[in-house]
């Protein structure tokens, strides 16, 4: 059986976002499924020595303009929420909790999470506003905002985090398909030719 492409992002990245709308629609082409794992960007940062784009000198309003001009080539929209860059812990938590019951609607809720924050600029750190947008897509919202102080969810995320660095892992979005690593959104065309052509 083929191995699923392994997509893996931080609900505060707007490339993340971006990729999105991209990477379910890329596997399918080629009868391939996605495993989408959100992982805490914030302590990969810590390992690499790295910080998020937008606060770097000269590179962060390239980015900023990069992003935007992205997302108008994809017509998609693109604001930064309020507090931007955002701490995704409860998202994430929320996210794990329901892909151990039912991971299609996990990917669903982190659909929904990355609209609410770069489509209607919300900031989602908040353990009430991840509840409420599960609420908006069918969720039970109080069962979730339990649900992201359970040490369930807690273990998880913080795993998920853990084997995200061990492996390398150390931006977002970030693929890996059939063992080959693949950094940022403007790789995806390349996720499409290495599934095309069996790699290079």
């Amino acid at each position: 059986m083929v191995a699923p492409l392994e997509f893996y992002f931080d609900f505060s990245s707007p490339y993340g976002y971006l990729a999105s709308y991209r990477i379910d629609e890329i596997a399918a082409e080629f009868g391939r499924t996605v495993t989408w794992r959100p992982y805490l960007l914030g302590v990969a940062f810590k390992s690499s020595g790295q910080s998020p784009l937008v606060s770097q000198p000269m590179r962060g309003p390239y980015h900023l303009r990069d992003m935007e001009r992205t997302a108008r080539r994809l017509k998609v929209p693109m604001v930064l929420p309020e507090g931007f860059p955002m701490a995704t812990t409860a998202a994430g938590r929320a996210f794990y909790w329901l892909d151990s019951k039912d991971p299609g609607k996990a990917r669903d809720l982190a659909k929904a999470l990355y609209r609410a924050a770069f489509a209607q600029a919300r900031n989602i750190t908040p353990t009430e506003v991840v509840a409420a947008v599960a609420g908006e897509i069918g969720l039970d919202a109080a069962e979730v905002k339990t649900a992201i102080g359970s040490p369930e969810a807690k273990e998880r995320l913080r795993a998920e985090t853990e084997n995200a660095i061990a492996r390398g892992i150390f931006g977002s979005p970030f693929f890996i398909i059939d063992g080959e690593p693949f950094w940022g959104n403007d790789r995806l065309d390349d996720v499409r030719e290495w599934l095309k052509t069996g790699g290079w």
